[in-house]
């Protein structure tokens, strides 16, 4: 503290009068808001590892040179164990967006911070790797076989082994080498800043400037957006999701040109890599550390992990089964389940009586879509149901059913955001026809679909004439 509190003194001619820590987080780095005469104030960092301090000064002076909105370095010691910064405030993105975070849903204005974010990535990814020498990164140059061994390790040995879960190490290491394969298949002479998430963008005047990349290095451009669209405890649904992942695109293509399906397949396999990498974090924080808050985002870890293998990955079987079987052990699918608000969505047939709420919450609507135009009167859609194409066809056509559901959209959207905000646990929403079997299950998977994109919250879907149950 003494060298910091000279280096503080020799830079500005006076003393720091106050000095208060701030929060680190996980890093082992410290840091303090120092004030001098005249209420000048300046960041002091103390780090520990001083290849590290070395890697962020000098990535940071090649960023202001490259016009990036990163903190100025002002100086630092000779032997590099501390250095002054620009202060930006306190305010952080993660801060400013938890309100939405908490409530598994975003308003306008905290979406148009995240989505400032994603449109700056490529500028840090292209301009910032132009003319770096990435010799200078910590502990390597580049994303390579060794790092991604590493993190696969971290997620095996600090997370895995401590669950319990019995698993066959050749089979599982088979399926690490494919990953590996895979993932440096996707090389590229761009920056990758390797923890690209909330926590490290700090708001200066909503304008978002980038802090704690000295962990980056040279590496492909996936891996953070990964990082940043899947972070453990964000609660982006699956439509803010992709539309970050939108604005994301749009600003790429100043830099390159990509097909986007080829780049949502690429992008598959760096966000189970960097849910392993995360969940391996977690356990070595939370299990060996003694740092009990850490695995407070393990199940937010796992969700993602959880709504990741619906699709499953043909390329690492064994993994895929391995994984899948963690994310359903019961102090992670309870656990998931507690927390979140479940919706029951529900077709049936009037003549049968309105389905009962087994929740026993009582709350919810009932829609009637006897009004809509009906396929079960025509002999052709007799043995179809709301599901098949046929059918689907039909109603759209028609048009009246798009404004219909438009309007119990909104209904569910007050709804479901209110519950969300009061911790309620569970709503149901009823469509209702003649059969329970074209309108009411049009309606009631459409609906279902619509929540399970919007908001981070289970759904369940039963169309009760057919006999048909699952979850979104």
């Amino acid at each position: 503290m003494k060298q910091l509190q000279s280096l503080f003194k020799n830079y500005t001619g006076s003393t720091a009068h106050t000095i208060t820590e701030l929060p680190s987080s996980g890093s082992n780095r410290r840091y303090f808001r120092m004030e001098g005469a005249k209420g000048t104030t300046l960041i002091g960092t103390l780090g520990a590892c001083k290849e590290e301090n070395k890697a962020f000064i000098g990535i940071a002076e090649h960023f202001r040179k490259q016009g990036l909105p990163v903190p100025q370095v002002y100086c630092h010691s000779k032997d590099l164990s501390c250095y002054l910064q620009e202060d930006l405030g306190d305010i952080t993105l993660y801060h400013a967006v938890t309100l939405g975070r908490s409530k598994g849903s975003y308003d306008k204005v905290e979406r148009e911070l995240l989505n400032k974010t994603m449109k700056a990535l490529p500028l840090l990814q292209f301009k910032g790797a132009q003319g770096l020498d990435f010799n200078i990164c910590y502990p390597q140059p580049s994303f390579d076989e060794r790092m991604v061994s590493f993190d696969l390790n971290y997620f095996k040995y600090c997370f895995l082994k401590a669950t319990g879960l019995e698993f066959s190490e050749i089979k599982l290491e088979n399926d690490f080498q494919e990953i590996s394969k895979i993932l440096l298949g996707n090389a590229s002479e761009t920056f990758l800043y390797r923890d690209f998430q909330a926590r490290n963008v700090m708001l200066v005047k909503d304008e978002p400037y980038f802090i704690d990349f000295q962990g980056g290095r040279r590496g492909p451009i996936y891996y953070d957006v990964a990082s940043f669209v899947w972070q453990a405890r964000a609660n982006y649904s699956e439509e803010l999701k992709a539309e970050l992942i939108h604005t994301y695109l749009q600003a790429l293509k100043e830099f390159v040109s990509i097909e986007e399906e080829e780049f949502y397949k690429q992008l598959r396999h760096f966000v189970l890599f960097r849910t392993l990498q995360v969940l391996g974090a977690y356990g070595f924080r939370g299990y060996f550390e003694k740092k009990p808050h850490f695995l407070k985002s393990v199940p937010f870890a796992i969700d993602n992990l959880r709504k990741l293998l619906k699709e499953p990955f043909d390329e690492y079987p064994y993994l895929s089964s391995l994984l899948l079987e963690l994310t359903q052990m019961r102090e992670y699918s309870e656990m998931d389940k507690e927390r979140k608000l479940k919706v029951t969505v529900c077709s049936f047939a009037y003549k049968k009586g309105i389905p009962n709420d087994q929740s026993g919450n009582g709350g919810g609507y009932v829609f009637d879509c006897r009004g809509l135009e009906n396929p079960g009167k025509f002999e052709h859609y007799k043995h179809f149901n709301g599901e098949d194409p046929q059918v689907i066809r039909f109603m759209e056509e028609e048009g009246g059913v798009i404004r219909f559901l438009d309007h119990a959209y909104s209904l569910m959207d007050t709804h479901v955001q209110r519950y969300i905000e009061r911790k309620f646990t569970h709503l149901m929403c009823c469509f209702g026809c003649t059969g329970g079997q074209h309108r009411s299950v049009y309606c009631a998977g459409h609906m279902a679909e619509y929540l399970s994109k919007k908001y981070d919250i289970n759904v369940h879907l039963y169309h009760r004439e057919l006999e048909i149950e699952r979850d979104l």
